[in-house]
């Protein structure tokens, strides 16, 4: 490690303990915001350090980091991130048929291993990813590269023991904020526009319970930004500002997945089934994976199209699978060749998303799943 790293963590520490030290009120949130954005600046410039100016992956906090080579297939990736000897390994075997070594000692998986699970006509791909240990965001075992793999997912199963969810629960998501991945959440909805000259613009759209237009400004200053348009258009909190201004966060969607609950009590298993966005399962015993993948369909948010050749009975057996933000059939007629779009006149579409049984639509129009679509040329 080198001295400016050591400075680094040094600087960190002594800002997160005065940060902690400090009382929680109206009055100190001016003082705290400002400590949030000094830290979250030293975070990134030791990412930077870090990473030792390699190309590869952006990580959260400007470092470049490159994950596992798996090349992406299938119609979405899910990334199975936890602790060694969780049963990750054996989850991927059961999902996809995927066999990956489980053994009953640490840091079985050494690197991702892909698997394909076949799910309503959709192909979807599991990664499991070595176990990560305390301090993954700062590289301890390997650690960022599972991260930056955690990453390309569209969907992370955080893989827990049943017998001490929260705990990990806590300790993982630690490791994966520090990273930037924000789970279960959005972006937030903030207009932050750097500009060349000019004052700081700020204005609040809604009214504020953390941030004010002094806040802002300081958290500005942190990172030398003199020119800026701040809009907000929620009820933001610091942390939120500076994830914008960063601007390289990832928001992906997590199902917690409690393993092993074949070794619990039926009050044990009340108590985790107030946990949000989790699935119970024994992996070992194959208990509920009907329900755990009904979920991580649900969360992947995809949709089925089915196709029509003119004069024939719609193909059920491939669908087009796409994914659920409004696609339309511009979209579906390029995931299946893009050459369609040139000699596209209209299409029929049976299905939720039209009210006559066919009926005549444009490019633009959006698909809801199951839809069946016909595709008419130009002749």
């Amino acid at each position: 490690m080198s001295s400016g790293e050591d400075k680094i963590r040094a600087k960190i520490k002594e800002l997160e303990f005065e940060y902690d030290r400090t009382q929680k009120n109206k009055a100190t949130n001016y003082h705290l915001g400002t400590l949030k954005a000094k830290i979250a600046k030293l975070r990134r410039e030791l990412s930077e350090v870090g990473s030792g100016g390699k190309s590869g992956k952006v990580g959260s906090s400007g470092g470049a980091e490159r994950g596992f080579e798996v090349s992406k297939s299938g119609d979405t990736r899910v990334g199975l991130v936890g602790f060694p000897s969780v049963g990750k390994s054996s989850l991927l075997t059961k999902l996809t048929g995927t066999f990956s070594l489980a053994a009953g000692y640490e840091f079985t998986t050494l690197t991702a291993i892909p698997g394909t699970m076949h799910y309503r006509g959709a192909k979807i791909q599991i990664l499991d990813l070595p176990g990560i240990i305390e301090g993954a965001k700062d590289g301890k075992g390997r650690g960022r590269q599972v991260i930056a793999s955690a990453c390309t997912c569209d969907v992370i199963l955080i893989v827990l023991d049943a017998s001490k969810p929260v705990t990990h629960k806590k300790k993982i998501e630690k490791e994966l904020h520090g990273f930037g991945i924000r789970l279960n959440q959005g972006p937030p909805d903030i207009r932050f526009l750097r500009k060349d000259r000019g004052p700081i613009n700020y204005q609040a759209m809604v009214p504020q319970s953390e941030l004010t237009e002094e806040l802002v400004f300081s958290i500005c200053r942190e990172y030398r930004i003199m020119s800026a348009d701040v809009f907000l258009r929620c009820d933001a909190t610091v942390d939120q500002l500076i994830d914008v201004i960063e601007g390289n966060r990832y928001y992906i969607p997590c199902i917690y997945t409690l393993n092993k609950i074949d070794q619990l009590t039926i009050e044990e298993l009340d108590i985790i089934d107030q946990m949000p966005h989790h699935v119970p399962i024994s992996a070992h015993h194959e208990w509920n994976l009907d329900e755990l993948m009904e979920v991580i369909w649900d969360y992947t948010k995809m949709l089925r199209i089915y196709t029509k050749p003119k004069g024939q009975i719609p193909d059920y057996s491939a669908p087009v699978v796409l994914h659920d933000k409004g696609p339309t059939i511009e979209e579906f007629c390029q995931r299946i060749h893009k050459g369609i779009l040139s000699q596209f006149k209209y299409a029929w579409v049976w299905g939720s998303s039209v009210r006559h049984q066919p009926q005549k639509c444009g490019k633009d129009h959006v698909l809801h799943d199951e839809d069946v679509v016909q595709i008419i040329k130009k002749i």
